[in-house]
């Protein structure tokens, strides 16, 4: 719903005001995010309309938010990626559709554009109960239920009044769907035993932590929500971008890069 990309946007605008060195990051994301809700908005306010999960079908509905999201990219954006808005928005609409529908065969975490794009889409054919159709989808616990996705971030929250330390749900980086997983299990390959996996956290950041693991030598960030009910996820994470240098630095790679690279 459109309460959920305000309640982004929202945190991403709260969070550049008092970023810790992520200021830029959160600044380009806030935007982002804005131009990501009006493709959804206009998406979902179609009459008459909704999305069949066949993206080449859907592209002639889609392809219109195109130019809008490409002038706030270059208005915004770094300037690797704002120079590369600008030659896309002069170049002939079938490039930018080749390269929508080859990412959605088979997508990346590096191809910014594409990702950017279709998280809107995704999330209201999610919404809408379509299905993702003609896409390589991954099977098993740690990808998302919905489209096969990596996940982007977990997250702890009390789901029963009861529940002391929270659950853990997982975002998909690709259609930002949620869904639950185990507590103390890495999300990239499944490894459960506790020596094996390792935690850091900084006091700037006190409801976020690098959940790692030292056998597949991947990491995710987690948002502890029993501790910051108000956070967002996908935003609190991209924050605490200085803890991603500190896993780097210890040889781990993140499981799914976010939309700003790191």
């Amino acid at each position: 719903m459109s309460d959920w990309w305000e309640k982004q946007i929202q945190r991403a605008d709260q969070l550049t005001a008092q970023a810790n060195g992520s200021k830029e990051l959160l600044t380009f994301y806030a935007q982002l995010l804005r131009a990501q809700k009006d493709i959804y908005d206009y998406l979902r306010g179609r009459k008459d309309w909704l999305p069949s999960g066949d993206l080449e079908s859907d592209l002639v509905v889609l392809k219109n938010a195109i130019p809008e999201f490409l002038k706030l990219v270059e208005t915004f954006g770094p300037a690797a990626l704002a120079a590369e808005a600008r030659d896309l928005s002069e170049t002939d609409d079938s490039v930018l559709a080749e390269r929508l529908l080859a990412h959605w065969r088979s997508g990346s975490d590096i191809q910014f554009f594409e990702k950017a794009f279709l998280q809107p889409y995704l999330k209201w054919l999610a919404e809408s109960d379509g299905r993702p159709i003609g896409r390589e989808i991954s099977a098993g616990e740690r990808y998302c239920p919905f489209c096969g996705g990596n996940p982007q971030v977990s997250f702890l929250q009390n789901k029963e009044t009861t529940a002391e330390s929270g659950n853990r749900d997982l975002i998909c980086a690709t259609c930002l769907s949620s869904w639950e997983f185990r507590r103390v299990v890495c999300a990239n390959c499944g490894e459960e035993r506790p020596a094996k996996l390792g935690y850091f956290h900084s006091p700037k950041f006190d409801h976020v932590r690098i959940e790692a693991c030292d056998t597949c030598k991947h990491y995710i960030k987690g948002v502890d929500l029993t501790r910051v009910g108000f956070a967002a996820p996908i935003v609190d994470e991209i924050d605490a971008a200085p803890l991603d240098l500190w896993a780097r630095e210890h040889g781990y790679i993140k499981i799914e890069l976010n939309l700003v690279g790191v």
